[in-house]
């Protein structure tokens, strides 16, 4: 499931052949002409789309040889009726064909849920620290991130087992609460003598978890805009040994008395 760059037609061919469907806005480029396609029920149609005459320059010729000539793409058009929502209107892309086995009312629902993996990205970038890399080498920065990626993993799994002990819903359970929370008990698990002691830490780490519940609110507006505001400090642009700060800069400068001119 993505936005409109998942909406490609290499994407939604070659997928199913690994056994992945695709759901997906329309692509911006595609242009939906109805009377090419199938109406298969109320807004949903059945479209068949070619394979395009340029060979991208990340394929090789034997992947590209892969690709199918033709494949059928179900298109639906949702109506959002919300107050608050920039969009008004949904053009869904998909691979599930089957208007039976996958009603049109399902696909725009799980769509609507889409907007959880952008706070999973604000998760990873903000809560922990993924903005900012600190590693220059392309092989180090892939090395970080792939630990950002492992962490952020392992505090799911925390949290599903949180979910799963205590009956809660998962995505009702706070991400920067479970981070915290397991930071203050890191330091109590790791000096525990016991295996049992470090059990019974675990159970009560998952107990408060599972009481620190965000609340429901459906349909919540989530604007677009950053809340990080710059500082008002120059950037760092030579070696730390060689930089030298300006010793008036933030201080206000103070003029000296001096003589007013006389007036003839």
């Amino acid at each position: 499931m993505g936005d409109r760059s998942f909406g490609a037609y290499l994407l939604l061919a070659l997928l199913p052949l690994r056994g992945i469907d695709v759901v997906s806005r329309l692509h911006q480029g595609r242009r939906f002409n109805r009377r090419n396609a199938k109406r298969i029920g109320p807004s949903q149609w059945l479209a068949p789309w070619s394979k395009p005459p340029k060979r991208p320059k990340y394929l090789t010729e034997e992947e590209w040889a892969t690709v199918p000539e033709t494949r059928l793409v179900r298109i639906i058009r949702v109506c959002v009726q919300e107050k608050g929502f920039r969009t008004q209107e949904l053009w869904i892309s998909t691979t599930l064909l089957d208007p039976i086995a996958y009603p049109a009312e399902r696909i725009a629902q799980l769509y609507r849920r889409r907007w959880d993996m952008e706070l999973c990205f604000r998760d990873l970038k903000t809560t922990m620290g993924m903005e900012e890399l600190r590693c220059r080498t392309p092989a180090m920065v892939h090395k970080e991130l792939l630990a950002f990626l492992v962490a952020h993993n392992f505090m799911r799994c925390l949290i599903a087992q949180a979910a799963s002990a205590h009956q809660v819903c998962r995505t009702r359970l706070s991400f920067k609460g479970a981070v915290d929370a397991a930071r203050s008990f890191h330091q109590a698990m790791r000096l525990a003598r016991s295996p049992g002691q470090v059990h019974r830490l675990q159970r009560r780490l998952l107990e408060i978890l599972a009481l620190d519940l965000i609340p429901l609110r459906p349909g919540r507006y989530e604007p677009r805009a950053v809340k990080r505001r710059p500082k008002p400090f120059s950037r760092l642009t030579k070696p730390r040994h060689l930089y030298r700060e300006v010793p008036h800069r933030g201080k206000r400068i103070q003029k000296k008395p001096g003589r007013k001119p006389r007036l003839s």
